[in-house]
């Protein structure tokens, strides 16, 4: 039986009802027998002192990471001293040891189940729904040393290949090298081998022959080199270009702000931490080494399928996740589209509008309301799929000036837009959508949902920063942030203070249009772009001229 230190306050009854129900709830959930599960088939018969209570070990990290508290000493501290988690323990006291320890051995491997289990079980309690879906990312700054990065050595590694044909070619053993681009450490270590052979046949004494020599050893440097250029190549993987010395998982990424100092920095050790939030509690979680959103809709979304076995009704998403990937992943899963695209907010204001539209019988629309057809040309396609347009009269149009701000030849009376007709038939469905009733309650309640759980995250919560290092114990940690999150919205639900019903657009509200764009304003605004200076573009089209040259 739970009993408190001090029962005479009436604060004490209430907190211990409130955590009664908490590890009630997860109870209720399961992750109690999933956690037995995972004990029995540990072997803990190895002697020493007996294993700490699972269940209230759990329940105690889960409450600590709810109340700001996410540190080992933190935990420890709170487990001798504060009543209620004293109250949770019954009595046990773990150290900061025993803590972590539980986090790695327990927890880590089955963080998913965990987290999906009492997510799951909180939405039970609180009768809630899971259709409408809000998804957004922020960075986080790792544990690692913001000094200590290291770029991927592609370009360095390629020269150092050609240093080495080169040197190859003097005698005459470059037959099995690639004609372009690396060459392996082993086709090295190869060439080494063969090359002794060579000066050995020819009994040349590589202390006698200073030339030989130092290729020789110009080329054992080499080889050293290469390997680690392949040891950096192997760190970074191949969507990466960056890795710090002291978390090799943490990725080089542009923070708002230094944990430390508090001032912007162009380029701080972190990593893109992923949620989507379902009215008001998180659902699933994702962390990325990716320094864009842009590929980590479909990966979440595929995980939430995995916690719950089905997929949202409605998502919406900021223009980050705006892209025919993801369109099209959507609209195979049936899910509706609310995602912004990329030129979305320029739409919005008016500041920045789309030049064309395009039409039902697949001809473009140009912001003077000229029709553009579909036109062969002579180069090659920018874009995968892309169908080329032209649209005339553009020397007597008003908005000339903004059209064609960045071309060079601006005298035309006329402009070839490239257009990808399926992403573009996908952005004005998600348009659509977007400006409905509908829409602006998605977009309303995304700001005020996914945004604000970063609010409460990273102010209330007060965390900004990764404690544990590589990409699975920084995983385990987010996710643990996450549950902590929704059970302080869980404790507020047995306050009768939870806020689960957001805003609802009223009845008398019209769908959105966009702004009408002003031509003058464009106009100006197009004007004041900067102009290359002589030099500049002589620089310019003596490269074009040269490789044009080249080619030839």
């Amino acid at each position: 039986m739970r009993t408190f230190l001090v029962d005479c306050y009436t604060s004490n009854v209430e907190q211990s009802k409130k955590i009664d129900s908490f590890l009630a709830l997860l109870d209720k959930s399961g992750v109690c027998d999933l956690l037995k599960d995972v004990i029995k088939k540990d072997d803990i018969s190895k002697g020493g002192r007996p294993i700490y209570n699972p269940y209230n070990m759990l329940a105690v990290i889960i409450y600590n990471f709810a109340f700001n508290k996410s540190t080992l000493r933190d935990i420890e501290d709170k487990c001798r001293n504060d009543l209620r988690c004293i109250y949770i323990l019954q009595g046990e006291n773990p150290s900061y040891k025993s803590i972590g320890n539980f986090i790695n051995d327990y927890i880590l491997p089955n963080r998913e189940k965990i987290f999906s289990l009492i997510t799951k079980a909180i939405f039970d309690e609180c009768k809630l729904e899971m259709d409408n879906m809000y998804l957004d990312g922020s960075k986080f700054e790792a544990n690692a040393n913001k000094y200590k990065f290291v770029w991927k050595p592609t370009t360095f590694h390629n020269k150092l290949s050609d240093k080495i044909r080169e040197l190859l070619k003097g005698y005459n053993i470059e037959t099995g090298l690639p004609a372009q681009g690396i060459i392996e450490s082993q086709i090295i270590a190869n060439k080494i081998n063969e090359l002794n052979d060579i000066l050995k046949n020819y009994n040349l004494d590589l202390k006698e022959n200073k030339a030989h020599n130092n290729n020789y050893k110009l080329l054992v440097q080499y080889l050293e080199k290469s390997l680690e250029y392949e040891e950096k190549e192997r760190i970074c993987g191949p969507n990466r270009n960056s890795y710090y010395k002291t978390d090799n998982d943490a990725t080089a990424m542009c923070l708002k702000e230094d944990y430390y100092s508090g001032l912007g920095s162009n380029m701080h050790a972190g990593y893109n931490a992923q949620i989507s939030v379902i009215n008001g509690l998180i659902t699933a979680y994702l962390v990325t080494q990716s320094r864009t959103d842009i590929n980590d809709l479909t990966p979440l979304l595929d995980i939430h399928y995995k916690f719950y076995g089905s997929y949202p009704k409605k998502l919406c998403a900021d223009s980050g996740y705006g892209s025919l990937t993801n369109y099209k992943y959507l609209d195979e899963h049936e899910i509706e589209n609310f995602v912004k695209y990329f030129t979305w907010q320029g739409n919005v204001s008016g500041k920045n509008p789309s030049q064309y539209h395009l039409n039902d019988d697949e001809t473009i629309t140009c912001l003077n309301g000229n029709i553009g057809h579909k036109i062969k040309v002579s180069w090659h396609h920018k874009k995968a799929n892309s169908t080329f347009y032209k649209v005339e009269g553009c020397n007597k149009c008003q908005f000339n000036l903004y059209c064609k701000r960045f071309m060079k030849e601006k005298n035309e009376n006329y402009k070839i837009f490239e257009v990808t007709i399926e992403l573009q038939k996908c952005i004005q469905q998600a348009e659509t959508n977007l400006l409905s009733i509908a829409g602006i309650e998605m977009r309303v309640n995304r700001s005020s949902q996914v945004e604000g759980a970063f609010g409460v995250i990273k102010q209330d919560i007060q965390y900004e920063r990764f404690r544990r290092r590589s990409l699975d114990k920084v995983s385990t940690e987010f996710m643990l942030v996450c549950l902590g999150y929704n059970i302080r919205k869980l404790f507020k639900h047995f306050d009768g203070n939870a806020k689960f019903d957001y805003w609802k657009a009223p009845d008398n509200i019209k769908p959105e249009t966009f702004k009408k764009p002003s031509a003058k304003r464009l106009s100006k605004k197009a004007s004041k772009v900067k102009r290359k200076s002589v030099n500049e573009e002589a620089k310019n089209n003596y490269k074009y001229t040269n490789e044009k040259s080249c080619k030839t």
